[in-house]
């Protein structure tokens, strides 16, 4: 008999702050389970033990994985020789599926019930994946409105819970602002992403890009966000790329605070362009890797768009540079659009307010996959 334990992994700090919200909403619909797996700092304020931490497992593209395999698959066999001895009643894995849709079809063969929560995005590509995730996996939520339908034909049971961004900024706004350090009257947010490799390969070009934009306007204020946990990387980053720069300050684990009291900003494809829409902060999508991840991502990927946001609107609200297109050149060009162009601020921020309402539900994401969880377990 399986003790009264549950697993919880997930690789991403974004998806340790999410899953954290549903563990606190399963201990106030008294779930008991003990918690361990994968984690970062929201899993240990709930009391889970974390074997592993996601500053320790978050990577981005095919190189990085590669390079740090060997570390991957130790922790793989660690987790899957304590699920043999603690025997968890279930498990909830959160988004990160390289890793953990190999460990659901691994949970299945041991008889543990699998839910999966923020489902990999295989509508943008590697749809071969959605036969696969209904044979390992016994309940799927999902955070975006179209994504049951990706499924549809399948066997595998799908919600959609409302996506978790809505409540966690809603409550956000409604907080007292934080004075931030910002060092000019038109302030832009620089959102370089979250991995090591984003940081790489972003920092450089938004340094060149706020060295062109001061020489033009000096009004021009830059805050570079960045997570707590990256902040000694990018530090190092920025500083290997020449210290200081006048008019630009680095800080960490403010992204939302920055957002809300930025009059434009150049956001890193993926969840951050949704976050800048719904603080209605006009926004440039930009993107830049190593140029195997992104010819193997031109070949794979099969959506229009990068960020997010533009994939929830069905349309590019938010310009996108892509590659060889994120020069600093370009991106200067687009910050001075988003500052003065009055006509497409006032449109990105009517279409971000649609965005925000097609997101949201009628009761909270994290109690909606708490019930969901319990009603399945059957406590």
């Amino acid at each position: 008999m399986a003790e009264d334990n549950l697993l919880v992994v997930t690789g991403e700090e974004s998806g340790d702050m999410h899953v954290g919200r549903v563990l606190k909403a399963l201990r106030r619909r008294g779930a008991d389970w003990t918690l361990w797996g994968v984690g970062g700092e929201s899993c240990r304020a709930e009391g889970m033990e974390c074997l592993y931490d996601v500053s320790d497992m978050a990577v981005l593209g095919i190189s990085e994985v590669l390079e740090r395999l060997s570390f991957f698959r130790r922790v793989f066999r660690h987790v899957l020789d304590e699920v043999e001895a603690r025997r968890p009643e279930a498990a909830l894995l959160v988004d990160y599926p390289g890793f953990n849709l190999r460990l659901a079809r691994q949970l299945k063969r041991r008889g543990v019930k699998v839910f999966y929560y923020i489902s990999p995005q295989v509508w943008a590509w590697n749809r071969g994946r959605i036969g696969r995730m209904a044979e390992a996996i016994d309940r799927l939520m999902v955070i975006f409105p179209f994504e049951p339908d990706v499924f549809r034909g399948t066997s595998l049971n799908v919600d959609f819970v409302g996506h978790p961004f809505v409540e966690e900024i809603c409550e956000h706004r409604q907080s007292r602002p934080v004075p931030m350090p910002w060092p000019g009257e038109r302030r832009i947010a620089l959102l370089p992403g979250s991995r090591r490799q984003e940081l790489r390969y972003l920092l450089p070009v938004f340094r060149q890009t706020v060295l062109q934009l001061r020489r033009r306007r000096p009004e021009t204020g830059f805050l570079i966000s960045v997570p707590r946990w990256q902040q000694e990387t990018a530090q190092q980053i920025w500083d290997a790329l020449g210290g200081a720069v006048r008019g630009a300050e680095l800080v960490a684990g403010s992204t939302r605070e920055v957002l809300r009291q930025a009059d434009a900003a150049l956001v890193a494809s993926g969840t951050a362009t949704l976050e800048s829409a719904l603080f209605e902060c006009p926004t440039a999508v930009v993107y830049k890797t190593h140029w195997l991840n992104y010819l193997l991502g031109r070949m794979l990927i099969r959506v229009p768009y990068l960020g997010i946001v533009n994939l929830v609107a069905g349309r590019e609200v938010c310009p996108e540079f892509i590659q060889k297109k994120a020069t600093p050149g370009r991106l200067s060009e687009a910050v001075e659009r988003l500052l003065d162009d009055d006509d497409l601020r006032g449109t990105m921020r009517a279409i971000f307010r649609e965005i925000w309402t097609v997101l949201d539900t009628a009761s909270l994401p994290e109690e909606n996959v708490a019930r969901l969880i319990i009603r399945d377990v059957g406590r």
